[in-house]
């Protein structure tokens, strides 16, 4: 298993297809494993590779948590898509290491750490099965996304922004629609619930993808 050499294009086209149906490297929320191949990757992916970069971009918004987040981090050889032979470089040593594990603590508090959030994660769902579901407040958005100019291409606009995956989103159809010059925009639609995503997020993640995305703006926001 592994991702080839992750400091290479060659490399982060393998995460990017790794990342097509997934949100994580592993699971369904942030943990180690996320953090160890972050840390392996000297930049951001280049805007067309959008899965990988939808995830470093949501990923490098838990830095200042990264310790924290649970699952004990492994050897890059052992996540990712099998037949792939891990090739990345190590980090270079530098006498910052002893700072960097004075912020995140030792593998034993880690570890520790980890399995206490694993447990309490695990009685909150328990306790969350339990109760009769409650009503899930939604509402419905419509999205103008706005491109830079008209040689845009606006199939990987809209590749880029449906690959962005939260819980909570659903994407709904959407259309080009002209705003003058030979420009067009992309109007598409969502449902989400208002406890998980906000349309904060989704500018943020939208306009993420700084090569395609102008803009963003909410063209209607219906409560369902």
């Amino acid at each position: 298993m592994g991702f080839g050499d992750l400091k290479t294009p060659a490399g982060l086209k393998v995460l990017n297809g790794f990342l097509a149906d997934k949100s994580y490297i592993e699971g369904w929320v942030p943990s180690q494993a996320d953090v160890a191949v972050f840390d392996a990757i000297s930049s951001a992916p280049s805007a067309d590779l959008c899965h990988a970069l939808r995830w470093y971009n949501h990923i490098k918004s838990f830095q200042n948590q990264k310790g924290s987040l649970p699952g004990v981090k492994k050897s890059l050889g052992q996540y990712g898509p099998a037949g792939v032979e891990d090739k990345t470089a190590p980090a270079v040593d530098s006498k910052d290491d002893d700072d960097d594990m004075d912020l995140f603590g030792s593998d034993e508090e880690e570890d520790a750490e980890a399995e206490k959030l694993k447990e309490e994660r695990i009685a909150a769902y328990a306790a969350k099965k339990s109760k009769k579901p409650a009503l899930i407040a939604k509402s419905s958005i419509l999205l103008d996304v706005k491109p830079w100019d008209d040689e845009t291409d606006m199939a990987k606009l809209e590749e880029c922004v449906r690959s962005i995956s939260m819980d909570g989103l659903l994407w709904g159809q959407s259309k080009l629609v002209p705003v003058g010059y030979g420009i067009k925009k992309l109007q598409i639609g969502c449902v989400v619930e208002d406890d998980k995503v906000g349309t904060d997020q989704l500018e943020e993640q939208i306009t993420a993808f700084e090569d395609y995305v102008q803009s963003m703006d909410v063209a209607a926001f219906n409560k369902i």
